[in-house]
């Protein structure tokens, strides 16, 4: 891969960005200009966080947005989607640009004046809702991209879909919803679009940095549920029994084989992990049945196929070898697919990245094994994500609040950057030649 993309460079390098000096200029200063407004927009949602296909008052504020700027807007997409259409002065392709909506069923920690305080109702149970994943940033920030570009309407080529996507973290239960539900409702469609692009925040890197990957930039995600079913019997006689917590624990421990010993680990990592596991409710007791739930991450379509085969042969195998019987749901709820960054798109764009950040700014990093329902884009068409740096600078990683935590926290100095990239990006893909 890594060869593949230097050749790839090297072609990509021929292209020539019509966008002048004066136009990149007018851009930053642009950025510049929405900077106080971008923050107060991130700290007005991030105090008001919604849950997936819960973010009515966010969606609002983006809609009466996009229209103050002239742009077509369309509400409901995917349940509380926003989509605005930016049609640029002179022909040209159709890009999108893509930032999610929803918040995390957490718990704030943080002692900011725009701390979260807000609880909701999540599967059932009461729980606070925080944006502990900076999509409070990503809508701020393409909020920002689209007042500078709107502003530039009549100089610009092609056309702009702002995508503000919902529930990106998952729907409640029974519910359909993020990237995947938005591509069904015909989001790539009338007019057809050419290109995306997303950008997502990260709290462990510095600000005034963006991080990227070509190929396989995050994993697909499954999530697993295995239901052992033995032979019950008194805690007393474990023999008159065939004892599914045993069995489990064996299949546990069979499955981190697949990692070690099946997957060619010098190409891609892959995860099998089992989070949770329930069954019986007495010490006394050898209970019948067994549930496990868990997650798979994969960095290719060829290793998740792998790996689903293996997860199927090892349990039922095990289980039968018990005497017990396993059933295996994979997925049981959801699935992502590979967060896939098209090489050629990649390098192509790789000097409108450097050019935005310095190019010491830009680093080229290995891949993660977190996900991403940006991929539903980018299997429909040539996609691209960034990571843009969110920690302060001189801030040690290893002690910056990590995604998905109550200590989660970016440095909104970092915003700008952010806007100025997702705006050159459009900028740089429409003029290239």
């Amino acid at each position: 891969m890594k060869n593949q993309f230097v050749v790839l460079c090297l072609i990509i390098s021929s292209y020539s960005f019509a966008q002048p000096d004066k136009a990149r200029q007018t851009i930053k200063i642009k950025s510049s200009e929405v900077e106080k407004k971008v923050i107060a927009w991130r700290r007005d949602i991030h105090e008001h966080p919604e849950l997936g296909n819960r973010e009515f008052r966010t969606a609002e504020l983006i809609a009466k947005h996009l229209q103050s700027l002239g742009i077509e807007v369309k509400t409901g997409v995917a349940k509380t989607g926003v989509v605005g259409l930016l049609k640029g002065g002179l022909p040209g392709p159709v890009i999108a640009l893509r930032a999610d909506m929803d918040a995390l069923p957490v718990y704030e920690k943080n002692d900011l004046p725009y701390a979260s305080k807000v609880t909701a109702e999540y599967n059932g149970a009461k729980t606070g809702v925080m944006h502990a994943c900076g999509h409070d940033t990503h809508v701020a920030m393409l909020m920002g991209a689209a007042e500078v570009l709107a502003s530039m309407k009549k100089d610009l080529k092609g056309s702009v879909k702002f995508i503000f996507q919902p529930a990106e973290e998952g729907v409640p239960k029974g519910e359909e919803g993020g990237a995947e539900q938005m591509v069904k409702e015909g989001v790539l469609e009338n007019p057809k679009v050419d290109v995306a692009f997303g950008l997502h925040i990260s709290s462990t890197s510095e600000v005034g940095t963006i991080t990227y990957r070509p190929g396989g930039a995050m994993a697909s995600v499954n999530d697993l549920r295995i239901t052992v079913t033995g032979k019950p019997s008194h805690g007393a006689q474990p023999w008159s029994s065939v004892d599914p917590i045993v069995v489990s624990a064996q299949i546990i421990n069979a499955l981190q084989s697949i990692v070690s010993r099946n997957v060619n680990i010098t190409e891609n990592p892959a995860v099998v992990t089992i989070g949770a596991i329930h069954g019986g409710n007495r010490g006394n007791i050898i209970s019948e049945k067994v549930e496990m739930i868990g997650t798979v991450r994969t960095l290719s379509a060829a290793d998740e196929k792998l790996v689903i085969k293996r997860i199927n042969e090892v349990v039922s195998h095990t289980a039968q070898a018990a005497g017990a019987t396993a059933v295996v749901d994979l997925p049981y709820e959801s699935h992502y697919p590979v967060t896939y960054n098209d090489p050629a798109l990649t390098a192509r764009m790789l000097p409108s990245i450097q050019k935005s950040a310095g190019a010491e700014n830009v680093k080229l990093v290995p891949p993660i094994t977190g996900s991403e329902d940006f991929s539903f884009f980018a299997e429909k068409v040539p996609g691209l994500f960034l990571f843009l740096g969110g920690m302060p600078k001189g801030t040690d990683p290893k002690n910056a609040g990590p995604h998905h935590t109550p200590q989660f926290i970016v440095d909104d100095s970092g915003l700008v950057l952010g806007v100025n990239t997702l705006c050159n990006l459009v900028v740089d893909y429409a003029n290239a030649k």
